[in-house]
């Protein structure tokens, strides 16, 4: 990174931890409302249970980053998992999913991307879940106090990546784009991230890495006569017109 973008780095990494400590005083800490709410939308959806540790999820990996990493892609998931909750954890993209697309980056080293060296992983929200639907249940169940959190983390994640993707001047992939649809629990942060203006910038979207949904979507779209890259660059701003509209 150049020394601008390392301290933009900085200052966008910074802001997210307090963030997230903020968010996570509002949620009532790590046995508050919001962790009786994630319980309740886990059994309620037939999940075992499991060690909730950590309601609201900062991505540790962040920390890892130093000035001379050389950032090549910003990619944004849904939000945090059983396994990225974990105190032993709290990153981004450790569980099935993100062995998925780590996976994917080192079959294709045409690409030149380590997945863990060079990209920033972020969420649509720090808000975990132990799956992603059980958000609908919680925004069903959680009255504005949920509502109000959970919408408030979208416009910051989107806005904030938004400025970040625009200093480093790489990709962003927003990697799982179902629930970007106005009536989807993320249709907030697409909005937002609309108003951002990043039309003229490399943002792409595809399916999400989790169920191999990402290498199938590819399969299934690939276009032999052009390269890896080309595909990926096509695919996914076909896509970004097909959800997001622009």
């Amino acid at each position: 990174m150049t020394n601008d973008q390392w301290e933009a780095f900085g200052d966008f990494r910074k802001r997210f931890k307090d963030q997230c400590d903020a968010w996570m005083l509002q949620a009532g800490g790590p046995k508050g409302w919001l962790a009786k709410l994630q319980r309740e939308a886990a059994s309620a959806d037939g999940n075992p249970d499991y060690d909730l540790e950590t309601p609201i999820v900062y991505n540790r990996a962040l920390d890892g980053i130093e000035p001379d990493d050389d950032i090549k892609l910003i990619v944004v998931g849904d939000n945090p998992g059983k396994d990225e909750q974990l105190l032993k954890n709290q990153r981004y993209l450790v569980g099935q999913a993100g062995k998925l697309g780590d996976g994917f980056f080192r079959r294709n080293p045409e690409l030149g991307i380590d997945f863990r060296k060079n990209a920033i992983i972020l969420n649509k929200t720090p808000i975990h879940t132990a799956k992603t639907k059980q958000l609908a249940y919680i925004s069903r169940n959680g009255g504005e106090k949920f509502n109000g959190l959970f919408a408030e983390t979208q416009r910051w994640m989107a806005h904030e990546t938004a400025l970040l993707h625009r200093e480093l001047g790489c990709a962003l992939w927003l990697v799982g784009y179902a629930e970007l649809r106005a009536k989807g629990l993320f249709g907030i942060y697409a909005s937002e991230l609309a108003r951002e203006n990043l039309k003229s910038g490399d943002v792409r979207l595809y399916q999400h890495f989790s169920m191999n949904r990402f290498s199938i979507d590819l399969k299934e779209r690939y276009d032999g006569d052009s390269s890896l890259g080309e595909n990926l660059h096509r695919i996914g701003l076909a896509h970004r017109r097909e959800v997001l509209g622009w």
